[in-house]
C-alpha cells in the first residue's frame, strides 16, 4: 500500500477500450486511501435528456460532457481535500483535456493518457462485454487523440503491457513524468 506521501490526484485519459478503468481501478487499489472516480457515471446519471456525444456533435452533447467533466473535477477535489487519493478516468481528447486539467484545483495533479495502438484498442474492444465505439471508429477517436489534444502530462504506450504492468509504469513515472 502506498501511504500519503504520494497523494494526488490522477487523471487518466485514452480512447476507449485502452483500458482506462481496469488501470483506474488497480492504480486506486495501490493507495491506503483511494478513490476511483469514473466519469461517465455522471453521464449515466442523467436518465432523460441525455444527448450522446457522436461524431457529429450537437452543441447540447458538448455542454453536457462539459457538465460531466465539471462534476467529476468537484468529485476529485472533495474526496482529495478529504484525504484521499484520487484516480480519476474518463475520455477526454482534444481540448477537453486542458479544460479537464484547469477545472482540479487540486495540486499534485498527474496526467496519464493511455496510448495503445488501434489493433491493441481494437482486439481490447473485442473481448470487452460492452461495446463503446457504436458510430465512432477506433481510427476516428484515436485521430482526435493522437492530432487535437495537447501533449501534457505522460504518454504511455501500453500496446503490449497489462493492467497491472502499465499500473507499475505510472507509479514508477507519473513523478517526473505526469505532474503538471
Amino acid at each position: 500500500m502506498l501511504t500519503d506521501e504520494n497523494r494526488g490526484i490522477y487523471l487518466i485519459t485514452g480512447v476507449m477500450a485502452s483500458g482506462k478503468s481496469t488501470v483506474a481501478q488497480l492504480l486506486a487499489e495501490k493507495f491506503e486511501r483511494g478513490v476511483h472516480v469514473r466519469g461517465d457515471t455522471f453521464r449515466k446519471m442523467i436518465v432523460s435528456g441525455r444527448v450522446e456525444m457522436l461524431p457529429n456533435t450537437e452543441e447540447e452533447a458538448i455542454r453536457q460532457l462539459r457538465l460531466r467533466y465539471q462534476i467529476a473535477a468537484n468529485a476529485a477535489d472533495t474526496y482529495y481535500e478529504a484525504g484521499f487519493n484520487v484516480v480519476l478516468q474518463d475520455v477526454m481528447i482534444g481540448p477537453m483535456l486542458g479544460e479537464m486539467v484547469e477545472l482540479i484545483r487540486n495540486r499534485p495533479l498527474y496526467v496519464i493518457v493511455l496510448n495503445p495502438s488501434e489493433d491493441a484498442v481494437a482486439h481490447r474492444e473485442l473481448a470487452r462485454a460492452k461495446q463503446g465505439y457504436g458510430l465512432w471508429t477506433i481510427a476516428e477517436l484515436n485521430c482526435s487523440l493522437q492530432e487535437e489534444t495537447s501533449k501534457i502530462g505522460m504518454w504511455l504506450d501500453t500496446t503490449d503491457l497489462s493492467a497491472e504492468e502499465t499500473v507499475e509504469q505510472i507509479l514508477q513515472r507519473a513523478g517526473t513524468e505526469a505532474r503538471v
